[in-house]
């Protein structure tokens, strides 16, 4: 296993600063959303080209690092048609330059669940997936054509939100360009956390096919019984010899990176991460 990060979990810093620090944490790739990650770089639309893209990518490899993955996080389901037309533009750009930066993928989330809920309470979920497969519609074709994957993440407040949310989207728009990016603690929730093996399970036998970029964090539930994210990666309640198992069989050499983590916990994380991966055998 080559274990990645996403970048921001360094900060937003500078670019050269950025790179060192993801080399010396040990990591040989990173999950790299610009405009959460690097300071002295404007990502904005219309300022991405193959030489500012090649000059990204030249500064990561200097550390030992590759970028596999950009992500994009837009909001695919705005209300504000501008601000939609925006972020999908955006969004587009960097599938068009994704291979310049050596990334086969973009990512993204799926807008809040909640968004048309004040203006339609009857309607809002129905609304939201409308608008958002008629963005997938597009992102999908537009990574047809550059020949990169749009890589959608599934999350428990979010319009896909869960396994079978994430088959009925690729089931409705069948463009072999998606692909799914699985974290097994955003598809946990008060109400099946304490099924969640189960949860576990049937996303990553069910989505593992289409399955492109795993996110590993942690999770715990908190004095009120409410889910929390776990600071360090094996302090919290995820069943990681599991879902060790399930990588090893169903996707042994898929991207994994750390995610929601503050710079100090860091180590301690990858540690157990990669503990985890040399001691447990794919036993399933």
């Amino acid at each position: 296993m080559k274990l990645g990060i996403l970048a921001h979990c360094y900060g937003k810093l500078p670019l050269e600063e950025l790179a060192a620090k993801v080399g010396a944490g040990g990591f040989q790739s990173i999950q790299l959303a610009m405009a959460k990650a690097i300071s002295d770089i404007d990502s904005d639309l219309g300022k991405l080209s193959p030489g500012l893209a090649n000059h990204i990518a030249e500064t990561f490899e200097r550390h030992g690092v590759r970028i596999p993955v950009l992500g994009c996080y837009i909001n695919p389901i705005n209300p504000d048609r501008e601000a939609r037309r925006y972020e999908i533009d955006r969004f587009k750009e960097h599938l068009k330059y994704a291979r310049q930066f050596g990334a086969a993928m973009v990512a993204t989330e799926t807008g809040k669940l909640t968004t048309y809920k004040e203006q339609e309470p009857e309607r809002y979920e129905q609304i939201a997936w409308n608008t958002l497969r008629e963005t997938v519609e597009e992102l999908a074709e537009e990574a047809e054509k550059w020949g990169v994957i749009f890589a959608i993440e599934p999350a428990t407040s979010l319009t896909i939100h869960d396994t079978a949310g994430m088959l009925r989207m690729m089931e409705e728009v069948p463009s072999s360009s998606i692909g799914v990016v699985i974290d097994p603690v955003n598809l946990l929730e008060d109400y099946n956390i304490d099924r969640r093996d189960e949860v576990m399970t049937e996303a990553i036998e069910k989505l593992g096919p289409r399955t492109v970029l795993i996110h590993a964090k942690d999770v715990l539930l908190g004095p009120d019984g409410k889910k929390q994210y776990a600071p360090i990666v094996g302090q919290g309640i995820l069943n990681y010899p599991l879902f060790v198992s399930l990588l090893k069989k169903h996707k042994p050499h898929v991207h994994i990176s750390l995610e929601g983590l503050k710079e100090e916990n860091i180590a301690p994380s990858a540690a157990f991460v990669r503990q985890q991966w040399e001691t447990t055998g794919s036993t399933l």
